[in-house]
């Protein structure tokens, strides 16, 4: 067996509930900004915020819920999902964050699945909401905000404030996202307090934040980058977060200049922006540190432009849902272009061969299977697809492929079940998507694999074309022909206005194949 280590030494992880870990700086800095809505200026500062968690826990321990409850919650990034959040971790109630864009079906389905015993929402989702709710027996919804006629709002859930519930930190459930679920029902992810505070721990030196930052939250809190790197990270460091409620570049770029932002956590899409879109010109962005990028694989070549554009270190590094999320970081001033970063304190990892299943050197490719603190108890209600993802030693086969270099730095290839299978050969997209995005034309793309009577699968790229841009299919060709192997080269291109994105910013292929 070879066990790729992390390069960077172990740390202690305090056996403390989340919340009491996210506001560890709180009594510090009562009066700094914790929470600002962007768009509004909207703000908590940290004593309101940990007088707002304490009263909302309060409320749901007074209506009897407490270890062993879940609740909902549908919500776009604004202060108050941090209360929601955090307050009903104080009470020892799990919470299962519900994407706000799913359709009532599919919420329903999430609020089954979970037992959640009510929902809390927004009035802008407020008829989805609802409707889920009859769809699922759940009884009560509560609205952030301004409520609709006949649903209550939400602060008539806070009583009075409490302390933290006792919990057992390494069993008690305090979160439950629901993975892509790429094949069948998505799956709820069962992240326990220790999960979540040992992933804090393992990226503190790493990001190396300073007193007083101001980050950027557009990634949205519902999942887990957004939830734990943007959300609990920066509160358990005392810096100031400054939500929106979704993507819009114009009003990003004009909150980083008004803020002085510090730190912007993206999605490829967003660097993407950053590199190529004309409105970043218009905009001071002098106050960036450092861009980090993750939930889908950014090329070396697009992190260049993007960096060079706006002069800041644009770098990526690895994780997913299962796993808290971050299994591997760029350091500051640790940049290698095309890699993940590092393996965080910890944190093993296998790199085994998709082909005969032996564990891999430096440099051998193979799925990355990964062990640590930061990995999930499994998911709800779903022990054979645990089983399937996490082996009797403990290791999580995370279903991406790559390798570890010399240095330590992690590359991601791409998906095991994304593959290409040309003639025996195998294909990765995200390898031919990085290089479509730096064709001058080119301002968007995704390749799926598409059935092929003699080669059994064939590359099919989507091009996203910039305006007033024209090229044909066989240029396109041509182009990949100059920069890969035979076996790789793209002969069947597709024109498309926009490629279809999940609200963290992975490539739906599946919508992709179904349209083909």
């Amino acid at each position: 067996m070879i066990i790729h280590r992390s390069p960077l030494p172990d740390v202690r992880i305090p056996d403390v509930p989340v919340t009491e870990f996210a506001l560890q700086e709180a009594a510090r800095v009562p009066d700094r900004p914790a929470i600002v809505d962007g768009p509004t200026g909207r703000t908590y500062t940290y004593g309101q915020l940990a007088g707002a968690i304490a009263a909302f826990a309060g409320g749901l321990r007074a209506r009897g819920l407490g270890p062993g409850d879940t609740i909902a919650l549908m919500s776009p990034n604004i202060p108050e999902f941090a209360i929601v959040f955090h307050g009903a971790a104080v009470a020892g109630v799990a919470v299962s964050t519900i994407n706000p864009t799913y359709t009532a079906e599919e919420v329903a389905f999430q609020l089954r699945d979970s037992n959640s015993t009510l929902l809390v929402t927004i009035a802008m989702f407020a008829e989805t909401a609802t409707q889920a709710a009859r769809e699922a027996g759940v009884q009560e919804v509560f609205i952030i905000g301004e409520p609709p006629e006949g649903l209550p709002a939400f602060t008539t859930l806070m009583g009075a404030p409490i302390e933290q519930v006792e919990v057992d930190t390494g069993e008690q459930i305090v979160v439950l996202p629901y993975s892509s679920g790429t094949t069948g029902f998505p799956k709820g992810v069962m992240l326990t307090h220790r999960n979540l505070v040992s992933n804090l721990v393992q990226v503190e030196d790493a990001l190396d934040v300073e007193d007083g930052e101001v980050v950027l939250a557009v990634l949205p809190f519902f999942h887990i980058y957004g939830m734990q790197v943007l959300m609990n990270f920066f509160l358990s460091r005392g810096a100031t977060i400054v939500t929106v409620p979704r993507f819009d570049l114009e009003q990003v770029l004009g909150i980083i200049q008004e803020h002085r932002i510090t730190r912007l956590f993206a999605v490829p899409p967003i660097i993407l922006a950053l590199a190529k879109h004309p409105l970043v010109d218009q905009y001071d962005l002098s106050s960036l540190k450092q861009v980090f990028s993750g939930a889908a694989p950014l090329g070396p070549e697009l992190a260049h432009e993007a960096a060079t554009r706006i002069d800041c270190e644009v770098v990526q590094g690895f994780g997913m849902t299962e796993l808290s999320p971050v299994s591997h970081v760029t350091r500051i001033g640790g940049f290698k272009a095309g890699t993940c970063g590092v393996t965080v304190p910890n944190t093993e990892c296998r790199i085994v061969s998709v082909e005969d299943g032996t564990d891999q050197p430096v440099d051998g490719i193979g799925e990355m299977w990964v062990r640590g603190p930061q990995v999930m108890k499994g998911y709800l209600n779903n022990p054979e697809a645990t089983a399937m993802t996490i082996d009797a030693d403990g290791w999580l086969h995370t279903g991406d492929v790559g390798f570890i270099d010399a240095d330590g730095h992690l590359t991601i290839v791409d998906r095991v079940k994304e593959l290409i299978k040309y003639k025996g050969f195998q294909v990765a997209p995200a390898e031919l998507e990085a290089l479509l995005l730096t064709h001058p034309a080119v301002a968007d793309a995704a390749v799926i694999g598409v059935p092929d009577e003699e080669a059994g699968e064939h590359p099919r790229a989507f091009v996203v074309l910039k305006p007033g841009q024209q090229v044909t299919g066989e240029e396109i060709t041509e182009f990949t022909a100059q920069h890969v192997a035979t076996y790789k080269v793209v002969h069947d291109v597709v024109f498309t206005d926009t490629i279809p994105k999940s609200p963290s910013g992975k490539i739906l292929r599946r919508m992709l194949r179904d349209a083909s």
